[in-house]
């Protein structure tokens, strides 16, 4: 047993001197050995509130105890048969489980994610999904990110006939713009390899509004479609210079320094500044330091640490890795002669709360000041594309940009249009799996059957149930 049941044993990470030398995985593994001391430090909760926490109710605890008692392949089992896309989370969920573990109110919460991650290295993942018998009714998934995929891979395995269809020439959405430190890049093909038995066919290179509309697809036969396209458009800043070269959207970035850095920010001399306060800001400003010959990364932010979105791990990080903090500044202009030369911002100080209740940004007359930069990355937010796409759908916008049906199960005013998505990876899932529910629901309704349940996905009976003492789900997609 650990010296302390109450304090964590210490997750294995990249020497600090070494974190900015590459795009190395800043966390390692956990032995054998760690992993059970770990694991045997969980409670087993009655009431397992970091399963009630998890967006897709993993089921955290079945898999502690298991690696507890060293049964490994059960782990790894468990954890595969209710999460898809288990190799991307162990890596980089925002580990909502560990925000309600019981012990972190006397001392430091499970480290659950790294316990994920442990179940799936330590046990047998050569494992594949199977399908229920084929129904032969198609739905089509517009949207290969997460929200998509987690649909597809639930609908496939109540035995619809799915057909998946992206705008890129590659699934996995924002998983793609997940910095190397954090994901190898393997990830996501190991999940997928596991589906090869379900019923997915897969159509890259065509977008939506462009070479196909939901309603061209419902006439082809599908039954149901479900837009789950995300926000990939760039919010600007809305401020003179943007225009200038040398100024970058985050998440194209991100994808680009993923598919080659040195050809985006590979001249000496580089002084980066981001814009923005959200995890996408800070995995732009933490890739940058790890480019070679930069002069310096900072991160303006309009309010204080306290209001910052992103997590306190990638501010963290950040801070370890020599990325600098403006707080309480906001851009007005971008300057240059033909390229970017620096970003001129002002201070703000807090002011009256907004409709969520957060205090707004109140600039300071008089306060300007100009920061020398030749690169500026904008990471304020993100809208849909939905061009081409029409007007009828009535699409209610998510305040992250995502498009989403106005009634509770997401159906659009297209009968048989559905849409929605969510604010990170496993939100996303969790959007895919209320997707698939209210799908199936409907199209069971025009058949004239009852709905199903998801059944094993490994084809055991009886289905899986939730842990006993669960509660009910308290998150919001």
């Amino acid at each position: 047993m650990s010296p302390d049941r109450y304090e964590r044993l210490e997750i294995p990470e990249e020497a600090q001197k070494e974190r900015t030398e590459g795009f190395s995985e800043i966390l390692h593994s956990y032995s054998k050995e760690e992993a059970v001391l770990e694991a045997q430090r969980c409670l087993q909760c009655a009431m397992p509130f970091c399963v009630q926490a998890c967006p897709i109710t993993q089921d955290c605890r079945g898999y502690i105890i298991l690696l507890a008692q060293e049964r490994f392949d059960e782990a790894a089992r468990l954890t595969l048969r209710d999460n898809p896309l288990a190799s991307v989370l162990c890596k980089t969920c925002y580990h909502y489980c560990e925000e309600d573990c019981v012990m972190g109110g006397r001392g430091v919460p499970i480290a659950i994610r790294h316990l994920k991650r442990a179940a799936l290295e330590l046990g047998s993942c050569d494992l594949l999904y199977v399908p229920s018998a084929p129904r032969s009714e198609r739905v089509a998934i517009v949207g290969g990110g997460p929200t998509g995929l987690a649909a597809a891979w639930d609908l496939a395995l109540r035995g619809y006939s799915i057909t998946l269809y992206e705008a890129e020439s590659f699934l996995g959405g924002q998983i793609d713009t997940i910095p190397k430190y954090h994901l190898d890049g393997d990830e996501l093909d190991t999940d997928l390899a596991r589906w090869k038995q379900l019923d997915i066919s897969y159509v890259t290179g065509k977008k939506a509004g462009h070479d196909f509309t939901p309603e061209s697809l419902l006439a082809e036969g599908y039954l149901a479609v479900f837009v789950a396209i995300g926000a990939w458009e760039p919010r600007g800043l809305g401020i003179p210079g943007e225009e200038l070269p040398g100024v970058f959207p985050a998440l194209h970035f991100l994808l680009a320094m993923n598919q080659g850095p040195a050809a985006l920010l590979g001249r000496p001399g580089r002084k980066v500044v981001v814009i923005g306060g959200g995890d996408v800001a800070l995995d732009a400003a933490r890739s940058c330091r790890r480019l070679p010959e930069h002069a310096g990364v900072s991160v303006v932010y309009r309010k204080g640490r306290e209001e910052m979105p992103a997590g306190n791990e990638e501010v963290e990080g950040g801070g370890l890795e020599g990325v600098e903090f403006l707080y309480q500044r906001i851009p007005v202009e971008i300057v240059g002669k033909g390229k970017v030369e620096g970003i001129r911002v002002q201070a703000t100080v807090p002011g009256p709360p907004d409709r969520s209740g957060r205090p707004t940004a109140v600039p300071v007359p008089g306060s300007e000041e100009t920061i020398p930069c030749d690169t500026v990355i904008v990471a304020v937010g993100e809208t849909a594309d939905v061009t081409g796409l029409s007007a009828e759908l009535d699409f209610a916008y998510a305040s992250q940009g995502w498009p989403q049906g106005r009634r509770e199960d997401w159906m659009t005013d297209v009968e048989g249009v559905f849409a929605g998505g969510g604010k990170s990876v496993v939100y996303a899932m969790a959007a895919g799996y209320k997707a698939a529910g209210a799908i199936d629901a409907f199209v069971s309704k025009k058949r004239g059957r009852s709905p199903t349940v998801r059944p094993d996905p490994f084809g055991g009976e009886p289905p899986p149930v939730l842990p006993a003492g669960y509660g009910g789900p308290s998150w919001h997609l």
